[in-house]
């Protein structure tokens, strides 16, 4: 199945705790279903100093966690709005994504 969002796309969530919020896709979880989107999601997690390898100190840090990728949708790059994504096929036979309103193709 093709990936209708992927990394370093700008999406609006539009569900859950952080609706309204945009951001940029950091990763994609295929697997799960999920992506992590910059400052949405942001939970704190107690974590206790490790000595070995890596000197990682200890405290309470805060991440974006992953959110479900129904919750999310693309923000078109030319015409600047939520929409839904379609695919199409160009005359040289890459299949490229498209946007529902104004049928601009991006890759």
């Amino acid at each position: 199945m093709a990936a209708k969002i992927k990394k370093g796309d700008k999406v609006l969530v539009i569900a859950g705790d952080d609706r309204g919020a945009q951001g940029e896709v950091l990763r994609v979880l295929p697997k799960e279903g999920r992506v992590v989107v910059s400052g949405v999601n942001i939970v704190k997690k107690h974590q206790r100093p490790r000595p070995t390898g890596r000197s990682q100190v200890g405290g309470i840090i805060a991440f974006e966690a992953p959110i479900h990728i129904s919750n999310v949708m693309l923000i078109c790059p030319k015409c600047n709005r939520p929409t839904r994504v379609g695919f199409t096929v160009e005359p040289s036979g890459r299949k490229v994504r498209q946007c529902k309103k104004c049928q601009a193709t991006f890759i």
